[in-house]
């Protein structure tokens, strides 16, 4: 973004602030967005590769988290051999106010078959990269850790040219349980800070909290430096750019290597508004800006998720000579 647009987007940006104000910082109003803009439009999922990987998932009664959520980014993700799988069950033990996962007490439960089928996946759709990603399950004593792990383990055995990225729990900020996840030796460990500091309280569960994301990730990244950390935001909560900056000078200041913006969407009527939807070059903006700051890798997008293309990491680290 030159410094003429950066200056007519801030101008832009100021009057939209002044108008949202009580939105942005309490919620008692909410601010309503009916009609996506344009650059919302994606295809349809399409091609052979995809119809293929759809069908032999079905034949094995295999399923991924890019199906079951509708993502828009399906048919480009498993063009690349990358794909999103959910453990831990589909009842989380929190409620945060942006998410459309049913919300409950799963009792303790655990379904053991995920571990082979986690395993069984990356053979029928012959991965080279499989994001892992769970509901939080504060009914656990180890809050899921070892279930993950085990399904890293698994991966790695029974196809070890798979790298594996984990989008975890906090594991209530135990040191114990997250040593014993990152012991498995993900490629990737990514947890989101899902917003800036100030929206924490009104976006996330009043157990996850910004700091907790923050000092999980560094105990990460101090242990077990060998190991990539990740972390996501989402846009149009109410924030405002100079916010996003602030909290990327945080992630940087405890050496976070990659991070992701996408635009939040409204799930459904009973969850937190969309206050704005923000432009392309925005999105750029932020790409730009984080790239100064040193992040190894950066995807910002409207239709980014946390696993989107989380893949090309690999293939700029490869690129770099850093991977084989």
């Amino acid at each position: 973004m030159d410094n003429e647009n950066k200056y007519n987007y801030e101008a832009e940006k100021q009057k939209v602030l002044d108008k949202k104000i009580k939105a942005r910082t309490t919620y008692t109003k909410k601010v309503e967005i009916e009609k996506k803009p344009d650059w919302f439009k994606v295809k349809l999922p399409t091609g052979d590769n995809y119809k293929e990987i759809k069908t032999e998932l079905k034949k094995n009664n295999l399923w991924t988290v890019c199906e079951e959520a509708s993502c828009p980014n399906i048919s480009e993700c498993w063009a690349s051999k990358t794909a999103t799988i959910m453990i831990l069950g589909g009842t989380c033990t929190r409620a945060c106010k942006f998410c459309h996962v049913d919300t409950g007490n799963p009792g303790g439960k655990l379904d053991l078959n995920e571990i082979t089928n986690a395993a069984k996946m990356v053979k029928v759709m012959n991965l080279k990269y499989l994001v892992v990603t769970s509901v939080d399950r504060d009914d656990l004593a180890d809050y899921g850790a070892s279930h993950f792990a085990n399904v890293v383990r698994a991966i790695a055995e029974s196809r070890p040219d798979t790298l594996v990225e984990v989008l975890i729990p906090d594991f209530n900020g135990v040191e114990e349980h997250m040593d014993t996840l990152a012991k498995s030796n993900p490629f990737v460990i990514a947890q989101n800070v899902e917003t800036v500091k100030r929206l924490t309280h009104v976006v996330r569960d009043r157990r996850a909290g910004y700091e907790q994301t923050l000092k999980c990730l560094e105990y990460y990244k101090k242990k077990y430096p060998h190991i990539s950390t990740k972390t996501s935001l989402m846009v149009g909560l109410g924030e405002t750019v100079e916010e996003l900056i602030e909290t990327m000078k945080d992630l940087r200041a405890i050496d976070v290597d990659i991070v992701t913006f996408g635009q939040y969407l409204r799930p459904t009527p009973r969850h937190l508004p969309v206050v704005e939807y923000y432009k392309p070059e925005v999105f750029e903006y932020l790409k730009e800006k984080a790239y100064e700051m040193g992040f190894k890798f950066v995807a910002s997008g409207p239709l980014v998720r946390s696993s989107y293309k989380a893949s090309d990491y690999m293939d700029h680290l490869k690129a770099q000579g850093h991977l084989k």
